[in-house]
This record gives C-alpha cells, sequence and structure tokens, in this order.
C-alpha cells in the first residue's frame, strides 16, 4: 500500500529531519545549565519550491521544573510562470504538405497503437516514399490477418491508390481494376465516389493530344458522367464537372478540326456535320464562334455552287435563297450568343456582304457571353512550353463555368446533311409535290412454272427518267422496266445466269420456260449425276535421294546398324571452317613477327 507523506520530496522530510535532531541537540544542553527564563530558537530551511520553518522553547515552569517544546511549519512556495517562447507560424508550403498528408492519410495520429492500424500507417508511409511494392505487400498483410478490421475499407483503397501513383500503362490498368472492385464492394461509402473520379483520372492522364487516338479520352469522358450522375452530392463532383469541360474541350477541338479538313477540301456536307455536331454536343467549346462560321461558310459555298449551275431560273433561286438563310441564321447565332467572342466581327462583316442587318443581343445575352468568355483562362509562356513540348492536349481555353452536358444527342452525319441538300433541290424542281420516281421490281424466280411470262406492253417510245414506277404503282408513263425470272438456260452448264432476265421496254419474251437439270448459275444440286468409275488410287513412287545442290553428289542411304552397334562418324574437313583461335604459323612463317 502506498503511504502519502506529509512533505512533497525526500529531500524536504531529510532536511526536516535534521532540522528536529538539531533542536532537540539544543534542548538536551539548555537543560545543563540552569535555567531562569524561556529560550526560544529557529532555524528556517529551503526545501524545493516550498520553505520547511522550525522552532524550540525551553524554559522554567512555576514549579520549577524545566519545560521545553519544537515546533515545525512548510510554506509552499509560488508557482513559477512558464517561461514566453516565440509562437511558429506554418509556412503557407508547410499548411500545404499537412493538407496533403492528411488527404492521403485521414486517419493518421489515430488508434496508432492497434496493429492493423500500425500496419496502414507503415505502408501509407511507404507509398509516400514511392515503396509501392512494400506498400501493397503491407496492407495485403493487413486485409488476409485482420478481416475484421475497421480499415479493411481503407486498405483496398489504399492498393488501388499505390496502383495510381506508381504509374505507367500496366499499373494504371490494375489501378482501376482495383476501384472497380471497390466500388463493387462498397458502392454506398463516400470513398466510392473519390475511386469513380479516379477511373476517370486514369484516362484523362493517358489522353493525347486531338489529332490522335481519342478512345481514352471517350472513356475519360465516360467515367466523370457516370460519377456526376450516381454521385451529385460528393465534395469531389465540381472538380469531376471541370475535368468533363477539359475532357469534352479537347473532343470539340477534335470534331472542329475535322470540320475544317472537309472544309480546305470542298466536301461541304461533310464538314456542315462535324461543325453541327460540336454545336449540339459541346455547347461550352472556345472556338464556338469559329464554328458557327465555318457552317455559314459552307452553306454561303453551297449557294455560290448552285448560282454556277445551268438550270432554270426559278429553282435555283429558290436552292440559292434556302442556302443563304441557312447561312445568316448561323452568322447571327455568333453575333447574339457570342458577343464576346474573338471572332464577332467577322460574322457582322458577313452579315453586311450579304446585305441583311446585323442583330443587337439583349443585355442578358452580352452578360452570359462575358461571363463565359470572362471564365477562360489565358495562355502564358509555361502553359505554352507544356502544351508544346509535353506533348499534352491543350486544355488552357477550358471554360470554368457554365453545365457541361451528360448526354450526347444524336450525331449529325454528312449522309444526313446530303439528303437535306437534296430535298431543297427537289422541292425546288417539284414544287407541287409530284410523285417520286419509281424503282425496279423484282420478282421472285419461279422454277418449276411451266406458265409463260405475262406479257409486257409494247412501247416504241425511247425509255425516259418519267417511265419508272413509283413506290406502290403497278406502271406508269408510257413504259415500264419489268424484271422476271429467266428461263434456264439449254446451253452448257457454266455461265452467269442467275434466274433473273432483264426485259427492255416494248419487248416481250413469249418462250416458254423449261425445267432443266442445271440450277442457277450453272451449279449442280447435290448428288452425283455421272456415274463413272473412278481410276484406283496409284501408290506415290519413293522420293529420290536428296542432292548436294554445292558439290552435286547424292548423299549416301542411310545405314542400317545392328542391336548395339554406334553409328560411326563421318569425317569432316575442317579446312574451310571458320574459326576465331589463331592457327599456328608452319615453316618460315614462323620466323616473321608480323
Amino acid at each position: 500500500m502506498h503511504l502519502r507523506s506529509f512533505f512533497p520530496s525526500l529531500r524536504s522530510a531529510a532536511v526536516a529531519t535534521a532540522t528536529v535532531a538539531a533542536l532537540i541537540v539544543g534542548s538536551a544542553r539548555a537543560q545543563q545549565q540552569p535555567a531562569t527564563s524561556t529560550t526560544q530558537t529557529g532555524s528556517t530551511v529551503q526545501a524545493g519550491d516550498g520553505t520547511v520553518a522550525g522552532s524550540s522553547q525551553t524554559g522554567v515552569d512555576a514549579k520549577g521544573q524545566a519545560t521545553e517544546g519544537a515546533t515545525l511549519s512548510y510554506s509552499p512556495g509560488k508557482k513559477k510562470k512558464p517561461v514566453k517562447t516565440d509562437k511558429v507560424i506554418p509556412s503557407k508550403d508547410t499548411r500545404a504538405e499537412n493538407k496533403k498528408e492528411l488527404k492521403l492519410n485521414p486517419l493518421a495520429g489515430k488508434d496508432a497503437t492497434l496493429p492493423d492500424k500500425a500496419l496502414y500507417d507503415k505502408a501509407l508511409f511507404q507509398t509516400s516514399k514511392g515503396h509501392f511494392d512494400v506498400a501493397r505487400l503491407d496492407l495485403q498483410t493487413l486485409l488476409n490477418t485482420y478481416p475484421d478490421s475497421q480499415y479493411q475499407m481503407r486498405a483496398k483503397l489504399a492498393i488501388a491508390d499505390s496502383w495510381y501513383r506508381e504509374g505507367g500503362t500496366a499499373a494504371l490498368t490494375q489501378a482501376e481494376q482495383e476501384y472497380q472492385d471497390f466500388i463493387t464492394f462498397f458502392p454506398n461509402v463516400p470513398e466510392a465516389a473519390e475511386a469513380q473520379m479516379r477511373v476517370g483520372d486514369i484516362y484523362f492522364k493517358q489522353m493525347d493530344v486531338p489529332d490522335r487516338d481519342y478512345s481514352k479520352a471517350v472513356k475519360a469522358e465516360d467515367a466523370y458522367r457516370l460519377m456526376l450522375k450516381q454521385y451529385p452530392e460528393s465534395k469531389l463532383a465540381k472538380l469531376a464537372e471541370q475535368k468533363l469541360r477539359e475532357v469534352q474541350e479537347v473532343m470539340a477541338t477534335r470534331e472542329a478540326d475535322l470540320g475544317a479538313f472537309y472544309a480546305s477540301h470542298g466536301n461541304w456536307p461533310a464538314s456542315i456535320a462535324r461543325f453541327q455536331t460540336v454545336v449540339d454536343t459541346y455547347p461550352l467549346y472556345s472556338h464556338m464562334d469559329d464554328v458557327l462560321i465555318g457552317i455559314g461558310d459552307a452553306y454561303a459555298a453551297e449557294s455560290r455552287a448552285a448560282r454556277a449551275q445551268q438550270m432554270a431560273e426559278g429553282p435555283r433561286a429558290q436552292i440559292i435563297q434556302s442556302y443563304d438563310a441557312k447561312a445568316a441564321a448561323a452568322y447571327r447565332l455568333v453575333v447574339l450568343d457570342h458577343s464576346a467572342a474573338p471572332h464577332v466581327e467577322d460574322a457582322k462583316e458577313r452579315l453586311e456582304t450579304m446585305g441583311l442587318p446585323i442583330p443587337t443581343p439583349t443585355a442578358q445575352q452580352e452578360a452570359a457571353s462575358a461571363a463565359l468568355e470572362g471564365s477562360r483562362a489565358q495562355y502564358t509562356m509555361t502553359k505554352r512550353l507544356q502544351v508544346l513540348f509535353m506533348h499534352r492536349p491543350d486544355t488552357v481555353l477550358t471554360a470554368n463555368i457554365g453545365e457541361a452536358p451528360l448526354d450526347d444527342p444524336a450525331a449529325t452525319t454528312a449522309p444526313a446533311v446530303n439528303r437535306e441538300l437534296m430535298a431543297t433541290v427537289t422541292a425546288a424542281f417539284n414544287p407541287n409535290g409530284a410523285a417520286a420516281p419509281a424503282k425496279t421490281v423484282v420478282a421472285p424466280a419461279a422454277a418449276t412454272d411451266d406458265a409463260p411470262a405475262p406479257p409486257v406492253p409494247v412501247s416504241n417510245a425511247p425509255l425516259a427518267l418519267q417511265d419508272v414506277a413509283g413506290p406502290g404503282e403497278g406502271s406508269a408513263g408510257t413504259g415500264t422496266s419489268t424484271l422476271t425470272a429467266a428461263p434456264a438456260s439449254s446451253g452448257a452448264p457454266g455461265g452467269n445466269s442467275v434466274g433473273v432476265e432483264v426485259l427492255s421496254p416494248g419487248v416481250t419474251n413469249t418462250a416458254p420456260r423449261t425445267t432443266t437439270t442445271d440450277t442457277v448459275g450453272g451449279l449442280h444440286a447435290v448428288g452425283a449425276e455421272k456415274t463413272e468409275t473412278l481410276a484406283p488410287i496409284e501408290k506415290a513412287q519413293d522420293a529420290p535421294d536428296q542432292v548436294n545442290d554445292v558439290n552435286g553428289h547424292p548423299q549416301p542411304a542411310a545405314q542400317t546398324l545392328k542391336p548395339g552397334e554406334k553409328a560411326p562418324k563421318l569425317p569432316v574437313d575442317k579446312t574451310d571452317e571458320s574459326s576465331s583461335k589463331k592457327k599456328p604459323k608452319k615453316g618460315a612463317s614462323k620466323l616473321n613477327p608480323f
């Protein structure tokens, strides 16, 4: 049992004992002398932070007997004030580094004495030092040794992070698989949003420039869109949306470059299709003014081509008016919705050239355009050098505001644009909506029908475009092109017959069709028709002995060896062999040192 002491320390007790002993000795000496009065002695000793005071009294009472007494007291001293030290204020870089470490290990300093936590902290330390294999080994040990640990989830995420930080194609592929597994096992935890974000970052790091393979950009866009759809309330949602804008900036640049390429080669439908895809799919593109001007220039080029065509004045004027209207609509969209864009003046000049009034944007349209253009970063020397030498996609002018689309609309294709242009031409030449030209009708071949084909009306007029029957019409005009089943050829089996005979207008084939064993294209039916007996198979002759092409002498036949007998070694001529060994000199050449 621990006994409490009156004195705060052992030193104080020793000092007090010495004081009492001194008082007792003093009182004994006083007894040897005649005491006629009371005598008092005292002493004070510093003990630790306090003071020990002692006093003794000796005297004679009324009966003449000697008396003595002693008194001890301890007074604690005043507590010393702590010495003020200069307050250390961490720098900006130190705070950033601490924040980075806390982000990497949010559980730092918690439950540090637990064995599973010790393994987890050790693995994160190894990851920060670049020892990724050692870190993954520690994390795997944690998963296998402590299956019920509270750090199981964090350990699986740390394994994926180690692969991600290691980098390289193989490591990033493994990191993607680990992140996907984490999302599968823990779909509802906040860290699942971080894992999905990392999947997008994996493809974002591997993105190439717009004129190269864009498959990584497509996968990065899909990953960021999935993250925003599944985890819209995550703290990483804003960062994911900005990354999505940068990815869409790269993909829009690719589509715009393809549109400019087709425009430089005069393929206007393909150019319009690419530019229209950018307008519909990537509304935050930094060069949207150039894209809209490109659409207007493409329709203006189609209008100039229509002016150069030799056609009736009425249809040509209608076609030109339609193309000019579409070009003007594209130019007006630049002036109204992109009034703060760099090339808005080019659109105004084109409208003035066409003799059309220039529209005035509203205050709301001007403010929206100014905010969008003001959110874009500007080029610096460092950024230009990074784009030039590091072979990265140019995302400097990506907007920082605006909602990036999470779903792609239907893409505009060149055939669709071409059909639209052809519809404009057709409507100009046929304003009343006349029936379209008829398509040829293919009748199925009847192999066993012996009845003659129905007669075709005879006409001596030449075949014209309007003579072709329309859809669903039996006949139209003065002539009809009809495809009927052709009679089987009575000639040789080989031929080019395919079972269909093309009849010219005004010509009637009244020859009856006959059934033959020959089929389409001269091919026979399954089953042998010829019953001739084939000649017996002759045994192949023995191959001649191999002939040495260099010497021209046949090699001797292989010798038959007796059981247990070894094959003799053939003589080898080593005079023609090349060797790196130094051959000994012979004869008088031994005397020649060179």
